[in-house]
């Protein structure tokens, strides 16, 4: 699983980028927010990655903050939530506006999303209202929990590389929340690793 890309970027379109990586050519998916955000062509950039795989194909979705990718992580957890409608909603708002919004139920602001519908917005609500919580304060939600701090440590003492540890950390915490306790994060990141 890829998690994290450095590189330059050679090409920015209308919803991805492709990025250079030691003359291997990476297309992205990205946010219209992030897209305007992403260094000019020809630039150097760094894109934390999720990486999606399907019967027909694999993408790579990329993200430039760790907040960005943690609330697509949780979008892609509610049921008929996709990728790209994932994406739709990261173009809408900002993800500390988008946390605010789900935190307080706030249905007209998500349906002015383009892509969502009220179905859509009302399940985002009841299934993300307590988990996007500390996304809105701005802060990390994996920098809230000590528990994740000793998943990192936990995963790197078994020999994984400290890279690898920090993405599965922040994709378990992601999925299971900032506040899940340590052994369900370490039997779920073990779960992760094997599988990728």
């Amino acid at each position: 699983m890829i998690a994290r890309l450095r590189g330059v970027v050679l090409e920015k379109s209308l919803g991805d980028a492709v990025v250079d990586v030691h003359g291997v050519g990476y297309r992205v998916a990205l946010s219209l927010l992030s897209l305007a955000r992403l260094p000019a062509e020809g630039q150097p950039a760094e894109l934390r990655v999720h990486t999606v795989v399907r019967e027909d194909a694999i993408e790579l979705v990329g993200f430039l903050s760790v907040e960005e990718e943690q609330m697509f992580l949780l979008l892609t957890s509610v049921s008929h939530v996709g990728p790209k409608l994932a994406l739709a909603v990261l173009s809408g708002l900002e993800v500390a506006d988008l946390a605010e919004a789900l935190s307080r139920g706030d249905l007209a602001r998500l349906t002015r999303i383009h892509g969502v519908g009220r179905k859509t917005a009302e399940r985002l609500v009841l299934e993300l209202r307590d988990k996007a919580k500390p996304l809105a304060s701005g802060a990390p939600a994996s920098a809230t929990s000590g528990a994740r701090k000793d998943l990192v440590s936990a995963l790197e003492n078994l020999g994984y590389r400290p890279q690898d540890a920090e993405g599965v950390a922040d994709t378990v915490a992601g999925r299971l929340g900032a506040e899940a306790p340590f052994e369900a994060l370490f039997r779920e990141a073990l779960r992760t690793l094997q599988a990728g």
